[in-house]
């Protein structure tokens, strides 16, 4: 049996028709009425969003009492990140506004999306990256899109005050997740899980690395609340690198480490709105370790059969660290951030599967080779 993307919605509860879903247009034109847009504003699009909901048993099993677990897997999106969602945003203001130039600071998915959307767009990108310390498939995309690529002896946070500072002094527009559009079409991922679920989770689980994600999926649910989408809000629970901590610990980390790049941040951009959301919902932020980790993103590929980048896992390890703390009976969605493509590399250094080489090209002798 192959299982769409239409059969995994119906057994989320999708609430939209085959119909809708074979002519998605996009989340600018999908949620319109939400955003900050008018009829001027051209729109970029990949037809990004619309991405499933998928129901995690073997997390739910590790967590018991009848908690109910999902993912949203926002690797499924244009260039395989949650990222296209705010791009699409940040791309077609920017197109509206006449800019010819955008810049980002990036540890690889911004990089990608920028890229992508910035050349569907018609305006030039300028990507900063850290040097050595960006996933090879995410420097791919950017390169290949066509981006102007400059890496820096530094870290992100140290890229991310440059591009800032450019962004002031020359006619170059910002599109990191400073930029207030890119969080409005983040936001649009939680309009989604309330339609997929019919209402909103008990807990939102999400990685946490410059912080504009977790603050924009609060601003998504406290709209469709605001509107009678949903009758409650969700407890946020954002979960970072242990060496890559910040809001853990209260005071930025100088020089972030984990085998998580895409959450290798120590001073996050959206740290205040991040500690708002957290003391509104009543949430936490908690630390894992690179071996939860680890752990959490080969139980979801070799469980659940789904390939996340190791970022995307830090929700799953989260969530199975405080599994006591779920109450019975919770419905509990992770956020999955990125596609595992993304980082071969780490997959295949975590990989149990062996590469069996030199095998004669006979039935007979692959049959030994696998013991049968």
């Amino acid at each position: 049996m192959v299982l769409t993307q239409n059969s995994l919605s119906t057994s989320t509860h999708h609430q939209q028709t085959s119909e809708q879903t074979s002519a998605w247009r996009g989340l600018i034109e999908t949620y319109r009425e939400y955003l900050p847009v008018s009829d001027k504003t051209p729109v970029i699009t990949l037809l990004e969003g619309n991405t499933p909901l998928i129901p995690a048993p073997s997390i739910a099993n590790r967590i018991g009492r009848d908690v109910k677990v999902l993912v949203k897997y926002d690797g499924l999106n244009p260039t395989g990140s949650f990222k296209d969602r705010g791009m699409t945003m940040a791309m077609s203001k920017t197109k509206e506004q006449g800019a010819e130039v955008v810049i980002c600071a990036s540890t690889g998915n911004t990089s990608a999306a920028a890229a992508a959307y910035a050349t569907r767009a018609g305006i030039k990108p300028v990507v900063l990256i850290p040097d050595g310390y960006i996933a090879l498939g995410k420097l791919a995309q950017a390169m290949l899109y066509g981006a102007e690529i400059v890496a820096i002896k530094g870290n992100f946070d140290q890229a991310l005050q440059i591009v800032r500072e450019m962004s002031e002094h020359y006619p170059i527009t910002l599109v990191n997740s400073v930029n207030p559009y890119r969080l409005e079409g983040q936001k649009t991922g939680a309009f989604e899980i309330v339609e997929q679920l019919g209402n909103v989770p008990d807990w939102l689980c999400i990685p946490v690395g410059n912080a504009g994600n977790i603050t924009a999926y609060w601003m998504g649910f406290c709209q469709y609340r605001s509107v009678g989408k949903c009758d409650r809000l969700p407890r946020m629970m954002g979960f970072q690198a242990s060496g890559a901590a910040p809001l853990v610990s209260g005071h930025p980390v100088e020089h972030p480490e984990t085998i998580a790049t895409a959450i290798r941040i120590g001073n996050p951009a959206s740290w205040q709105q991040a500690i708002a959301v957290k003391q509104a919902s009543q949430g936490e932020f908690k630390a894992v370790t690179d071996a939860e980790i680890i752990n959490a993103y080969r139980i979801l590929a070799a469980e659940e059969g789904i390939f996340c980048e190791p970022a995307s896992a830090a929700s799953v390890a989260g969530l199975l660290q405080v599994k006591d703390q779920v109450p019975a009976g919770s419905t509990v969605v992770c956020v999955l951030t990125g596609n595992g493509l993304k980082d071969p590399d780490t997959a295949i250094t975590n990989s149990d599967s062996q590469m069996q080489k030199g095998i004669e090209p006979t039935m007979q002798a692959v049959a030994g080779a696998i013991g049968l």
